[in-house]
């Protein structure tokens, strides 16, 4: 199934080109001349998110939205934006882990058709002697839902956490006193869905979006009030293209420039440029060590230990021996902060991944031009909300010793309308410091603003109340399975619990 895009709020104007080039520039750091050592924090850390949302971010943008059709240049029209498809259904329905279901690529399952095929084990991680890969073919490519979950090292394997959870419901619910023998992929897979929902509205969303915009949507999870524009009964059933193509965008900024996967395994670079040991040019990576760049088997001994990811929480053995000599504390690494400074690596992409740009903020801002999307400034006046002043809008790093620029600065073109993606980020960074006035920037947690928050939550209310198989419709009574949550609690961290159970057979 695939769906069309729409929009929330009306066409904006275009950006000139050299404008959009000059902020891209000033949106992306330079490289560092000297990594953070591990045992110290990095200022550019944000101390309330961890390291995992900002690939589950990447996770679900992969479940909502594929767009393989238009291309950075000309300016879409009405009628394109129209006619253009979201190659991804507008649903948080897991089709980018389900594909087209086990009577169409059987190949992604288990014989049965109801658990799904896991991929070679892994080593690495000694709490999870199970870890596996994502399956994959003869080639080495992913036997996916998606192929972009097999886009960086540690989605692929949040994608095989996620395998593992779905074989878990299934063990689950094929019990005696569930079940039993009538159990189905169509039960099996409607519990990990609602499970996947109730964890983003009730954690990835509180992590990422200021607390008054999210409550004012949320306040009951089985009754959100989306609160946007344009839709009189606050159901989506298209995607719209303020939040694919600018508001969710917002985690490009969260990215780190390298990771630790466990404790023996050295810190590796999201990606390295061609020729730099990772790729030959021709379409071989000469290296499959060097970085965390995907599209290949993962090396067997680089099973992530998801504790230097996310706090698992009590009863998460949280020291590890010191295998290798290599003794680590197994503490989690933190996302970089929702703010207007991508790291370095974002400015030049491989040819292998993007070109003509190669620069990942410029990318961003010139695929809002082709969408023609509302200036930050108009999008807040849609939503009734504040807007922030050219004087109090900044580019630049959301750290105690920045210097931002403002964004007129920049270009005296940006005055009362600033590209929309770029406004959500510092509209971010801008009211979580006059919210903790006082208070030393680096230790002031960033998150998404009023007019990102509201786009951002909103569309997340509006497309669970438009799905007539989310646990809002289909599974209106929902609440997480006893046995996988903690008390009341289903987030993140205990989906990759459960996920990381013993399977079956070892019980």
């Amino acid at each position: 199934m695939a769906g069309r895009y729409t929009r929330l709020i009306g066409e904006g104007d275009e950006f000139h080109g050299g404008d959009l080039h000059l902020l891209a520039q000033e949106m992306t750091s330079p490289p560092e001349s000297t990594p953070t050592p591990e045992d110290r924090r990095d200022p550019e850390e944000d101390p309330a998110i961890t390291a995992a949302y900002t690939y589950l971010g990447q996770f679900v943008d992969h479940d909502l939205t594929f767009d393989p059709t238009s291309r950075l240049g000309a300016v879409l029209t009405g009628q394109e934006l129209d006619d253009l498809e979201d190659f991804r259904t507008p649903r948080f329905d897991l089709d980018n882990l389900y594909g087209r279901g086990p009577d169409d690529q059987p190949y992604l399952y288990d014989p049965d058709g109801i658990r799904m095929l896991l991929g070679e084990p892994m080593s690495g991680n000694p709490y999870d002697p199970e870890a596996r890969q994502v399956p994959r073919g003869p080639d080495g490519r992913a036997l996916i839902g998606d192929p972009r979950n097999d886009e960086n090292r540690i989605v692929a394997q949040l994608h095989a956490v996620f395998l593992r959870f779905h074989n878990q419901v299934a063990d689950y619910l094929a019990k005696p006193e569930h079940l039993g023998d009538n159990v189905s992929f169509e039960d099996v897979r409607d519990q990990v869905r609602w499970h996947y929902q109730w964890m983003l509205v009730t954690d990835f969303l509180p992590a990422v979006v200021n607390n008054t915009t999210y409550l004012s949507i949320f306040a009951d999870p089985h009754k959100p009030d989306p609160r946007l524009p344009e839709l009189p009964d606050g159901r989506l059933r298209r995607m719209p293209v303020e939040f694919s193509v600018a508001a969710f965008r917002f985690g490009h900024s969260m990215i780190r420039p390298q990771y630790r996967l466990n404790t023996t395994i050295e810190r590796r670079p999201i990606f390295l440029p061609d020729g730099d040991g990772t790729h030959d040019g021709v379409g071989t990576h000469a290296d499959d060590a060097a970085d965390l760049g995907g599209f290949r088997p993962i090396p067997s001994d680089w099973a992530i230990d998801w504790q230097f990811f996310i706090d698992l929480g009590p009863g998460a053995r949280t020291a590890a021996t010191s295998p290798l000599n290599d003794p680590i504390a197994r503490r989690p690494q933190h996302s970089y902060k929702i703010d207007t400074a991508l790291v370095s690596p974002l400015r030049d992409l491989p040819p292998r991944i993007a070109s003509d740009p190669s620069m990942l903020a410029l990318r961003n801002l010139e695929r809002g031009n082709i969408f023609r999307l509302p200036s930050g400034q108009a999008a807040a006046q849609a939503l009734g909300e504040e807007v922030i002043t050219d004087k109090d809008l900044v580019i630049g790093k959301a750290t105690a010793d920045a210097k931002p620029v403002r964004l007129t600065k920049i270009a005296g073109r940006f005055a009362g309308r600033a590209p929309l993606w770029a406004y959500i980020l510092s509209e971010a960074q801008v009211t979580s410091w006059r919210n903790r006035r006082g208070a030393r920037r680096n230790d002031i947690p960033v998150k998404l603003g009023p007019v990102g928050g509201r786009i951002v939550a909103g569309v997340f209310a509006a497309l669970l109340r438009g799905d007539p198989t989310s646990y809002l419709n289909g599974g209106a009574s929902f609440r997480p399975i006893p046995e996988f949550a903690r008390g009341e609690t289903f987030g993140l961290a205990e989906l990759i619990n459960a996920a990381l159970r013993p399977t079956k057979k070892d019980r």
